[in-house]
Formats: C-alpha cells, sequence, structure tokens
C-alpha cells in the first residue's frame, strides 16, 4: 500500500518547512528508516527518514520550497503498485509546489532529484526564492558557488546613458551665440551651454558671457564624507524564525532570575575519579545534565510547560543543550536523562554535539525537551542570563569555574566557585518554587553524594 511521504512538524509552533534536497530520486527504492530528504525548520536543519520500504514516486515538492507542515511531498508506493493517474505526472517536477501550497505548472523542467544540490546551495536558493532548475551547475551537482554566481548575473543592470542635441539655428545642434560670445566665453574657459542668452531665441551675448565671467565666485559646496559601508550578512531561514521565537519569548514571556554562586570544589573530584573508570571522556556538562535531571524529578513544576493557558506536568525529564553550530544555535536533546548514567550522558551528548555540527540530527534529536541548559562556561563568561525557550518552563545558564576568595569556616580561602543564573516563567514557576529548586541544585553540585540519597 502506498505511504504519503508529508513535510513533517519538528515542533509545536513550526508550520512550515523548506525542503533542502531530496536523497533519493524519483524511482529509486528505499528502505524505510534511511534518510530519505533533507529539511531546514526553525530548529535545525534534519534529515528525514523514509516512512516505509518501496519506491519513491509523485514528487511535488523541489529544493528551496517552503512547505506547510502536514503537507503530502511524495508517496513511497509499495510492491506491484504504480502511480495513480490523478498524480502522476511525465517529469516529477512538472507541478512544483511552492509557498504555502499554491502549484505552478512549468514544462520540461528538470526534476528536483536530478539537480541534487549540496545543502548550502539549496539553502542559498532557498533564502533568495530562487527556482535553482534556473542554475547552471559548473559540474554535476548546483554548489553555492553556481548560485551565487547566478544571483551576480542577475544584479548586473545594463545603463544605457542617452545624449541628446538641442536643435537649434540650421539644426547643426550649436548653442546659438554671437561670435564675439563665442571668443569671450573660450578666453574665460566657460562653456556655452552653462550660460543663460539674453539674446534673440535665447543666443548668447557678450554681455551675458562677461556677467558670468565677472560675476564673484560662490564658496565651494562642502564636500560630504564618503558613506560608511555597511557589510550585511545572509541570514539562514533557521537564524531568521529562531530570532523570531527568541524575541516573542522575551517579550512574551515574564521572566524573572535567580542566581546562585556554588563551590564547585567537589564537582571537580567527581569529574576525576568518575573519568577513570568511565572510557568516554567526561565534561562537566555531563555532570550538570545528571545533577539537573535529580532536581528536576525533585522538584517537578520546574520541568513543566506552559501550553494554552494551562501548566502541563511533563512525565519524562528530558534535558535540551544548547550547542553552537555555523547556522547559530540549535539544541539536542537528551532524552530519559534521568535515567542514564554518567557513561551513557556522555556518549549520548558527545553523539548529539557531532550530529549537530554536521547537520545530521534526526527529528527525535530535537523534539520533546522539559529544561535545557546552557553553559558557555569554555569561552570564559563569569556570568549571564539565558532566554527561556518556550514552551518549557526554565533555563539554567552556566558558567565558568573560577577561583574566587570566599569565607570558608569563618576564614577567607581560595575556591573553585561556579555561577548558575535560572531563567524562570513566571506563569509556571514563583520565585519560592524556582529557589527551592536551585537550592537542591546547589547540594547536589556541592555534594554529588546526595544523588544516593
Amino acid at each position: 500500500m502506498a505511504k504519503d511521504v508529508i513535510m513533517p512538524a519538528l515542533g509545536m509552533a513550526q508550520e512550515t518547512g523548506v525542503l533542502l534536497q531530496w536523497l533519493k530520486a524519483p524511482g529509486e527504492t528505499v528502505t524505510k528508516g534511511e534518510p530519505l530528504m533533507e529539511v531546514e525548520t526553525d530548529k535545525a536543519t534534519v534529515e528525514i527518514e523514509a516512512p516505509a520500504s518501496g519506491v519513491l514516486a509523485q514528487v511535488t515538492a523541489g529544493p528551496g520550497d517552503e512547505i506547510p507542515v502536514g503537507q503530502v511531498i511524495a508517496v513511497i508506493l509499495g510492491p506491484q503498485e504504480k502511480s495513480s493517474p490523478a498524480r502522476s505526472q511525465t517529469d516529477p517536477s512538472a507541478s512544483l509546489r511552492t509557498g504555502f501550497g499554491n502549484e505552478t505548472q512549468v514544462s520540461a523542467v528538470t526534476s528536483p532529484a536530478e539537480i541534487r544540490p549540496s545543502p548550502l546551495a539549496a539553502r542559498l536558493a532557498a533564502e533568495h526564492n530562487l527556482d535553482l532548475r534556473q542554475v547552471k551547475p559548473a559540474g554535476g551537482r548546483v554548489q553555492k558557488e553556481d548560485v551565487l554566481a547566478y544571483l551576480e548575473t542577475q544584479g548586473k543592470q545594463t545603463e544605457v546613458s542617452k545624449t541628446s542635441k538641442v536643435s537649434v539655428g540650421d539644426g547643426d545642434g550649436r548653442i546659438p551665440a554671437s561670435p564675439k560670445a563665442r571668443r569671450l566665453a573660450a578666453e574665460h574657459g566657460l562653456e556655452l551651454a552653462t550660460i543663460k542668452g539674453s539674446g534673440p531665441a535665447g543666443a548668447v551675448l557678450a554681455a551675458d558671457v562677461l556677467a558670468v565671467a565677472t560675476a564673484p565666485a560662490l564658496p565651494p559646496e562642502p564636500v560630504a564624507a564618503p558613506a560608511a559601508t555597511l557589510q550585511t550578512l545572509t541570514t539562514s531561514r533557521a537564524w531568521r524564525v529562531a530570532a523570531e521565537r527568541v524575541t516573542q519569548s522575551w517579550t512574551t514571556v515574564p521572566h524573572f532570575y535567580l542566581i546562585r554562586e556554588v563551590n564547585a570544589g567537589q564537582l571537580i573530584m567527581w569529574r576525576e575519579k568518575a573519568q577513570q573508570r568511565i572510557t568516554e571522556k567526561l565534561t562537566y556538562t555531563d555532570l550538570l545534565v545528571k545533577v539537573v535531571a535529580a532536581a528536576l524529578r525533585r522538584h517537578p513544576r520546574l520541568n513543566a510547560m506552559w501550553h494554552e493557558g494551562r501548566i502541563v506536568l511533563n512525565e519524562q525529564v528530558n534535558i535540551g543543550l544548547a550547542v553552537a553550530v555555523e547556522e547559530g544555535l540549535v539544541v539536542p536533546v537528551i532524552h530519559q536523562a534521568d535515567q542514564l548514567g554518567l557513561g551513557q550522558l556522555a556518549a549520548r551528548r558527545k553523539e548529539l554535539v557531532a550530529r549537530s555540527e554536521t547537520n545530521k540530527l534526526s527529528p527525535d534529536d530535537i523534539s520533546g525537551g522539559t529544561f535545557t541548559i546552557s553553559n558557555l562556561g569554555m569561552y570564559g563568561v563569569d556570568a549571564f542570563n539565558a532566554i527561556v525557550n518556550p514552551p518549557q518552563a526554565a533555563i539554567l545558564a552556566v558558567s565558568r569555574i573560577a577561583d574566587r576568595v570566599v569565607p570558608v569556616n569563618g576564614q577567607p580561602a581560595v575556591q573553585p566557585m561556579l555561577t548558575l543564573s535560572l531563567s524562570c516563567d513566571h506563569r509556571v514557576v514563583d520565585g519560592a518554587r524556582g529557589a527551592q529548586f536551585l537550592q537542591t541544585l546547589a547540594e547536589l553540585v556541592e555534594e554529588p553524594m546526595r544523588l544516593l540519597d
């Protein structure tokens, strides 16, 4: 039985997605679970797996198309099945969906599968609303350079300057003037065309030339300083949508912040001891995921979300990690983090970061987050506040571990200190609940053995 291929929804607020490229051509055999296409959403660029095994057919969307969530863009035919007459086309791209579902009929064009653009080329074309079928690749695949060359060619405009002569007198185009006026103008280096004549038919007379030649010189016009050249950067759809969502969060979510400085001495020792028995390289982020997950289990209100005017408690503890990539920021999710050991957390974190950096995140990798950690300690940041990632209730900002002089048993001592900043959505969490969560988190960081309680 034929299986529809649709534009998936990878987030609660997602309305559309951009098809970057097909990884299979129409007519090719596909296997359920193997990568079928690359899609860019407001969260990340992800590979979408084939929903069934069979033959890819009836492709109705090409690279660069922005497609509403849920719209059918192809089908996978089972054994012995054929394309239905209503949707079958001689050329799979003869009817490409553009914008929000409007169909544009085209003829004798290259199919999207034959175009095979690189991800950067597809993304660049989508940002400029460019139909990749108009771009002729230098090789067998459309690259970013091909798209840039096409855009540059289209942007050039031929300027045609037109000059016209005023026909006067006998039609030779000369400015009407008396012989003496011509001689005086030549002596004073004046152009007759710049002198207003007072003679018959506007002819320039000697008096007109002398009036201009003897007129007091006007002060030179101030020369304007050259305008600064502003450089603009082309942003991806993911960056633009993320910017819109951050703006929406900042302007609609009532934020408040709780800041706590904790002693990281035991955290450092915990990492050193745990590393001796774990093959995966442990980071402080791995340890923090572990303690945050435990704290969320004890304070479920921080693991909730605001949805349609109600507080919804999440059953699972799924912690998102803010990861910086070339396109900006993605937040892959470690699912059921409270049930994983340190070695499993480290392996999963390493895998998600690698997928983020190569644009190989799957839909599951970026969905279902219930709490987010943003760690900028590796960049030497002492403290910062993060913006809540809706519909989550809170996000934890983690700074670097730095030596500071603090009181220990009434005496000043140098200790490794860590600043934690908790940003909360006041619709879900009040100050007291946020403080209780941060108190538990601080205790677990300063005494990791409490995890055994």
